[in-house]
């Protein structure tokens, strides 16, 4: 018996085309407006001390409580990464051009 270690050419089913199709959307980037973009550290550090805030005000935090404050500390988190990684490409570029 011989066989041969050619590749057929195999068709993807429905499910594995979406998945492919989906992976490179995820993938794709996206184009924000200035003023969105511009915003978005701000309002990802927004989101995060309000939710800090709104831990105050929960009366039953047994389920609820480490759900805010883990959302509260992964929108600070984001928020302080875009910051600073903006703002040190923004100081480095006018290191650059003062060189």
């Amino acid at each position: 018996m011989l066989s041969t270690t050619a590749r057929k050419s195999v068709s993807l089913s429905d499910t594995q085309q979406a998945t492919r199709n989906a992976g490179a959307v995820v993938t794709q980037k996206i184009w924000l407006p200035k003023l969105l973009y511009d915003a978005l550290p701000y309002f990802y550090l927004a989101s995060g001390i309000l939710a800090f805030l709104a831990t105050l005000y929960i009366s039953d935090w047994f389920w609820v409580l480490p759900h805010y404050l883990l959302f509260c500390a992964a929108c600070v988190h984001l928020g302080v990464v875009i910051y600073r990684r903006r703002h040190r490409r923004r100081s480095g570029d006018v290191h650059e051009q003062q060189s």
